[in-house]
């Protein structure tokens, strides 16, 4: 049987992420088997939307994660990849001259994407098989410096919108009040029909739902993420390291991220969130 494999590369905010996929063909159908999953916790956003600029240790750590990724997808024989960078490459004003650097250093050429094709490429991940027929559903993407909300209705996407609105601005205090009052505008003007279902992808909503010990598939309610929402906002960061068993980088993040996921879900009257675990990464393989 012939197995391709292809990768993802995700350059966001808060961290880096490389994943390998198997694909191949069975019963005339593609499949995708995720084969390796790593991270590396470089915080882009902390120079990008305080600085303006990626400064030149964090640049240096974005090279090493990349050379490491390049020598990782020749041993696992990868035949295909792209890298794609969100908001905090995208407002770097030395963005281009990263790009170069990386290049020039690692080989990987970075994409910069906006936010409507991180959306796009998000839906890649085969999303259709979490909609139902005469079911709505909020997409909530929560990343270090924005936030995608996309409303589908009856398995068709109605509307999509990116706001710079992130875990890692929202450490920095630099999450202005008019940028909430544009979300809370743009849902109001969906007109979300009752009974909609939100969908939360991201890393934070995920590690959540995986403390939550619950089957993939699963449902959490918007008491249960306030009530844990509490617990961690309760406790500082070391205790979350230690109590939770959380990442520092995921440690100081997962409160913010929180706050985000439980905003819109109120301000849409959202009772309950879907966790299918996908990210950018996922959509980036299959948009291959």
């Amino acid at each position: 049987m012939k197995v391709d494999k292809y990768a993802g590369i995700d350059i966001g905010s808060n961290g880096v992420r490389l994943l390998i996929m198997n694909i191949y063909e069975k019963d005339g159908q593609r499949i995708y088997n995720k084969n390796m999953l790593v991270r590396a916790p470089i915080r882009l956003g902390s120079d990008s939307f305080v600085h303006n600029e990626i400064k030149e240790d964090t640049l240096n750590k974005l090279v090493l994660a990349m050379q490491s990724f390049k020598n990782l997808m020749d041993i696992y024989g990868v035949s295909k990849y792209k890298a794609c960078a969100t908001s905090a490459i995208r407002e770097a004003q030395n963005n281009q001259e990263v790009v170069s650097h990386v290049f020039e250093k690692s080989g990987i050429l970075i994409e910069i994407i906006d936010g409507k094709e991180e959306a796009d490429i998000i839906y890649k991940t085969q999303i259709n098989d979490f909609l139902k027929n005469d079911e709505a559903y909020l997409f909530i993407d929560v990343g270090g410096g924005s936030t995608e909300i996309t409303y589908y209705n009856n398995k068709k996407r109605v509307q999509s919108k990116s706001f710079k609105i992130g875990t890692v601005r929202a450490l920095k205090q630099l999450v202005s009040k008019t940028e909430w009052e544009e979300v809370y505008e743009f849902i109001k003007e969906l007109k979300i029909k009752e009974g909609t279902f939100a969908v939360g992808t991201g890393g934070n909503i995920n590690t959540l739902f995986k403390n939550s010990r619950k089957p993939l598939g699963s449902l959490l309610s918007y008491n249960y993420i306030k009530e844990q929402h509490k617990i961690l906002n309760e406790l500082t960061v070391d205790e979350r390291i230690i109590e939770f068993g959380f990442n520092p980088d995921r440690a100081d993040v997962i409160v913010p991220a929180l706050d985000i996921y439980l905003n819109i879900m109120k301000k849409g009257g959202l009772k309950q969130i879907l966790v299918p675990k996908i990210g950018l990464a996922d959509g980036i393989v299959k948009s291959l």
